[in-house]
């Protein structure tokens, strides 16, 4: 891939995490693990279609080691799933700033991997964080936060070091192809609807623009 794509790549990935906020808030009353399964569904179906074009293998898409499809399964299901919660709990512009600390997470766990250090500067970076956090989270005058908000930040928080636990310890299985992500997919948006039918009622999208957001 060249350095041109990559940063199209790239410009486009942030983009899209930059807009998942506003859409969940937009499909309305659809259930978390719904609006997860129904999200899966779509990532995997579109993989499956691009495999099937492309003349693929789909067994070596699949044949990958155990410990891949755990992390994979697990951090894709656990982020979205604490994710799309958070925001239905809390405010959405304060749980997904809380949510979007993975960044900084990310840093500093891969500074406490083999080979890495821990620096001053990442300790700063950390409490520069947390202390924005709590900012943010406390109307920046005054501590006293709505207890009924309470569970969605804690959601938002738990969101953040799930999905950079997934993103850090994503190195140890850095031979599995990029594509394999849609088996995962697959995988969670069936977990998804299981939970779904367990746990939830089920409310579709009623109109076009929830639909959208989807």
């Amino acid at each position: 891939m060249s350095r041109t794509r990559a940063t199209a790549v790239g410009a486009t990935a942030v983009l899209m995490w930059g807009v998942l906020a506003l859409f969940t808030t937009l499909t309305g009353d659809v259930p978390p693990f719904l609006l997860t399964a129904i999200a899966f569904s779509i990532g995997g179906l579109l993989m499956i279609g691009k495999w099937i074009i492309r003349g693929d293998d789909i067994v070596s898409h699949l044949h990958q080691p155990v410990g891949a499809w755990v992390l994979g399964v697990v951090g894709l299901f656990g982020y979205h799933f604490l994710y799309f919660l958070a925001l239905k709990s809390a405010p959405p512009v304060q749980a997904g700033l809380i949510a979007y600390l993975w960044p900084l997470l990310i840093v500093v766990f891969s500074a406490l991997l083999p080979g890495e250090k821990l620096r001053w500067f990442h300790v700063i970076g950390a409490i520069s964080g947390l202390v924005g956090t709590v900012v943010l989270v406390s109307g920046s005058a005054s501590l006293e936060l709505n207890r009924s908000e309470y569970f969605g930040y804690f959601l938002a928080l738990a969101c953040a070091f799930t999905w950079s636990g997934y993103s850090v310890l994503n190195r140890r299985f850095g031979t599995v192809p990029t594509d394999t992500v849609g088996a995962f997919c697959i995988v969670v948006a069936v977990l998804s609807f299981l939970a779904h039918l367990v746990f939830e009622e089920t409310i579709m999208p009623v109109n076009m623009i929830e639909w959208l957001a989807v």
